[in-house]
């Protein structure tokens, strides 16, 4: 499973060129996809009428990792990390980096400035 940030789905929205897109490029290779709870709250907010159809489509194809207590103690643990460094990042970017790292599971971003700061983190 690759685990997509929040960035791959909008790259996907806004694109003209679906084919040209990172999540186009993943889902060609026949690996499982996920998004965080955390992204499919941001997606869901942030959606437009106009794609409510093409979400809607798109949301039959990808697993929605919950965020648990997993989650929540590598997020603590991040937190802490990220703190010491004086390199916090945006905290939606904290939580899903640490379902990723709960869940052992690669990510996918259009972000690697932000996600690269999480220690324990594979970036795809």
């Amino acid at each position: 499973m690759i685990l997509l940030d929040t960035s791959v789905i909008i790259e996907l929205f806004r694109k003209k060129n679906k084919d040209q897109t990172l999540f186009y490029a993943i889902s060609k290779q026949e690996i499982q996809l996920g998004i965080s709870a955390i992204s499919h709250y941001e997606i869901s907010v942030g959606n437009r009428e106009l794609h409510s159809e093409f979400w809607g489509q798109i949301q039959k194809t990808i697993t929605v990792i919950p965020f648990d207590e997993s989650c929540s103690n590598a997020a603590a643990n991040i937190y802490s990390d990220l703190r010491k460094k004086s390199k916090m990042i945006d905290l939606a970017d904290l939580l899903i980096g640490a379902t990723a790292v709960a869940h052992n599971i690669p990510i996918a971003t259009l972000n690697t400035k932000h996600f690269q700061r999480i220690v324990g983190l594979k970036l795809y």
